[in-house]
């Protein structure tokens, strides 16, 4: 069976060793390297090639913002979940511009790491629901209005939400009693109207234009 290889970036070396064996509870994933601080992660990356790095957004020397934009500038691809604290919250919009998988706070449970990890290394994006909430409540004054949003029907608002709360296809249909294909039929059309290429920039659209409610 092939594994899903890991890379951790923290400057703490418990919580490393922490989520080392935490993650490594699943027989699919293995964590092949740990990185202290960013110009370590960089190194390390190059050198064990990651499916998924774990990364931490404050860390000494380099932090988890520059190191994104390192990899992007230098044309390596792999891909990041982000670790963060409700209190870095600022940091995620940027975050989302430079590019990255997944936003995972790190008081969550084990199975969101897990499910994200997954998630991720199948090609899709999550975003953690609670994350989307503490976004939306740190916005400050009102939305900016996008006439994109009077585009989408009210089948694509549901699935659009659905993306927001971190669901994949096959849940989404579940939830709404549809089939996987007119889920992704849905899906294309509302990254058109909206002008996005992914899941977690649909997110985020969602949450700044107030299109769903995610309190």
């Amino acid at each position: 069976m092939e594994k899903i290889k890991i890379l951790i970036a923290d400057d703490h070396s418990m919580v490393r060793e922490g989520l080392k064996q935490l993650i490594e509870l699943e027989e699919d994933i293995e964590v092949v390297a740990q990185a202290g601080n960013g110009i370590e992660a960089i190194e390390k990356i190059e050198a064990y090639k990651p499916d998924i790095v774990l990364l931490d957004i404050n860390m000494p020397v380099m932090n988890g913002l520059e190191v994104i934009q390192r990899l992007k500038d230098t044309g390596i691809n792999t891909s990041i979940l982000m670790l963060t604290i409700h209190n870095e919250v600022e940091y995620l919009y940027k975050a989302e511009e430079i590019g990255i998988q997944g936003y995972v706070l790190k008081d969550s449970e084990a199975d969101v790491l897990i499910k994200a990890i997954h998630q991720i290394y199948n090609g899709d994006v999550y975003i953690q629901p609670s994350m989307a909430a503490k976004l939306h409540r740190r916005m400050n004054g009102k939305p900016e209005y996008n006439e994109a949003t009077e585009l989408l029907t009210k089948r694509e608002v549901e699935v659009l939400k659905l993306i927001t709360e971190g669901m994949l296809n096959k849940e989404i249909a579940d939830r709404l009693g549809i089939s996987e294909k007119t889920v992704k039929n849905h899906i294309s059309n509302i990254f058109k109207k909206i002008d996005v290429s992914d899941r977690t920039q649909a997110a985020v659209f969602a949450i700044k234009n107030k299109v769903v409610d995610v309190f």
